[in-house]
């Protein structure tokens, strides 16, 4: 359609279709199993929802009674107040398993331990008598005391007498700890459903939660600690020496569609802090708290070191609903699998494993090489010579004057055979009504011409011959004016090699130039196997008779175009 331009065209790729059972049952397995693979991670990964992740709140409540023996203080009963501690952070609570005391402390003067400095870095002052000086637990005076017989130290104010042990007793005091219970309260919301959950469901009542187990129940809420502590891979026992760090996670993976809804809570352990206490500088977890009383209008005081393990629930998940568009999605970026199938394929036939043949074969099909100017092979042929010549293209020498590259033999033409035999058939006739011209003026010929009638041309690639030696121009022997220069001949031409016998349902093609008969050089792409040609290019003394006897009033010249085309039935009856 003329004016439409690029908004009127369609491209598509170049298929090659092959003929083999083998490749055909080898491409529809292939498929598939990228086809069950891509269904399976749809159901499994659930691509086909959207996704929200959840709003998290979290309760905790512990619940125990221990008793302990405290060397110097004497029975203590420990109960969750006295256990579980400062609250330290968001989603976490702290019970204690074991305890150092320092009983009767009162604001006073006293002297530095001097042990403090072998399990803890403090600031370290040298005294002019060369006795070191530890600041950890008050204010140093000045003053310098005995610490024993052998080794002095500085006087401090502080919290007298002040603690003096630094390793915590084992086994641990607490380790009753190991039986106390939590119940964990966990509220979950999904603001893009709108859809809130909590861990205790709905048919879990009193009674149930009385007597519930994890070992019987998972979705039990109330957790053992020393079931937690076990099933985090530690030993309860061990643990409660020096203390830790426990990670209580709690996933939700819920599925929101009608059918296939499931909305539970799944729970899983593990230990958060480094366990082994020789690659660490402050091993486990403990902290100090003090007990205050007054003797005497004296206020004193009882410090305890609690040693414990803080338990940190954890709370992550997401849930899904159906998504048209994310399954448009999945099945868009999926569709790019199936390239694997011809990638397989194509490196089948390109190994050894296939047909060399076939493969060579499929190669020259699918592959077409394309050079640019400078490649550009000219296939060059001469009425005095019995065969082709491949000479490149150059910019600056004539064509008739390059040498060339290789050889190929000629190969008769059977349109020329025909046009001959048609020649003879009383049928075909000659243009009897044509005027007749007289002959064609000669130009002055060119320095490459050898026949005497090529006009000098300023492309290089036109400026050739129709003869390599010396002799009379193919553009003025009869063959050339009965074979080239009739219109009639060349309609029956047209209709004997192209119309009748190759394509007896289509439209004809665009019939051959003028001077098919006559040496032409023809220009290929990629060398001499390319089955890709250009148009022919003629000599110049061909050109200029056609031309002379085929004028162009506006001065342009393409191929050769008949008056009329000859019709199926007169091609059939021989009438032409």
């Amino acid at each position: 359609m003329p004016g439409c331009g690029l908004l009127c065209q369609y491209e598509t790729n170049k298929l090659v279709r092959i003929q083999s059972l083998r490749l055909g049952s080898l491409k529809w397995t292939l498929n598939a199993s990228i086809l069950l693979f891509i269904c399976f991670m749809l159901l499994w990964n659930r691509n086909y929802q959207q996704f929200d992740l959840l709003v998290s709140s979290v309760t905790t409540k512990v619940k125990g009674v221990a008793r302990t023996h405290l060397p110097g203080v004497g029975d203590v009963v420990w109960d969750v107040v006295d256990y579980s501690g400062p609250s330290q952070e968001k989603n976490s609570f702290f019970v204690a398993t074991n305890v150092i005391v320092t009983k009767n402390q009162k604001q006073g003067r006293c002297p530095e331990v001097l042990a403090l400095h072998h399990r803890h870095r403090h600031h370290r002052h040298r005294r002019d008598d060369g006795e070191d000086c530890f600041l950890s637990s008050g204010i140093k005076t000045g003053s310098c005391l005995k610490f024993d017989v052998l080794r002095k130290t500085c006087e401090v104010s502080a919290w007298c007498p002040v603690e003096t042990r630094t390793s915590p007793p084992r086994p641990a005091l607490l380790a009753a700890a190991e039986n106390f219970t939590v119940l964990i309260k966990n509220n979950i919301r999904f603001p893009a459903f709108r859809f809130i959950r909590r861990n205790i469901l709905p048919d879990m009542n009193d009674g149930y939660l009385r007597s519930c187990r994890r070992d019987q129940d998972p979705l039990c809420p109330i957790f053992r600690l020393g079931d937690v502590v076990r099933e985090a891979g530690e030993k309860f026992s061990e643990m409660a020496v020096e203390g830790g760090v426990i990670g209580i996670l709690i996933e939700w993976d819920c599925n929101l569609d009608r059918f296939m809804q499931r909305c539970l809570p799944r729970y899983s352990f593990r230990r958060l802090d480094e366990k082994e206490s020789n690659r660490t500088l402050y091993p486990g977890l403990n902290f100090r708290f003090a007990k205050y009383s007054s003797v005497n209008a004296v206020e004193q005081r009882t410090l305890y070191k609690a040693f414990g393990i803080r338990f940190d629930v954890l709370v992550f998940g997401q849930a899904g609903k159906f998504s048209f568009i994310q399954l448009v999605v999945y099945v868009g970026s999926t569709l790019s699998y199936f390239a694997l199938t011809t990638v397989m394929i194509d490196w089948l036939i390109g190994t050894s494993c296939y047909s060399a043949e076939v493969g060579q074969i499929y190669s020259e099909k699918k592959v077409e090489s394309v050079a640019d100017k400078q490649k550009c092979i000219l296939c060059v042929s001469y009425v005095d010579e019995r065969r082709i010549r491949l000479v490149k293209r150059s910019q600056k020498k004539s064509l008739q004057l390059v040498k060339p590259t290789s050889f190929q033999p000629h190969k008769e033409d059977g349109g020329h055979l025909r046009a001959a035999v048609l020649l003879l058939q009383p049928g075909v006739a000659v243009d009897p009504g044509a005027p007749d011209r007289e002959p064609a003026p000669n130009p002055p010929p060119a320095a490459w011409c050898q026949c005497g009638c090529c006009a000098a041309s300023s492309l290089p690639q036109r400026s050739c011959c129709c003869r390599l030696g010396a002799g009379a121009c193919v553009s003025s022997s009869p063959p050339f004016e009965r074979l080239v220069l009739r219109r009639p001949l060349l309609e029956a031409v047209l209709c004997t090699g192209t119309l009748c016998r190759r394509r007896p349902r289509a439209e004809a093609r665009p019939p051959p130039p003028p001077c098919a008969a006559a040496p032409t050089v023809s220009t290929s792409a990629g060398g001499s196997g390319s089955r890709r040609r250009r148009p022919p290019c003629h000599p110049s003394c061909c050109g200029s008779r056609v031309r002379y006897e085929y004028p162009s009033p506006d001065g342009r010249y393409g191929g050769f175009r008949p008056a009329r085309m000859a019709s199926m039935q007169a091609c059939a009856n021989g009438e032409l």
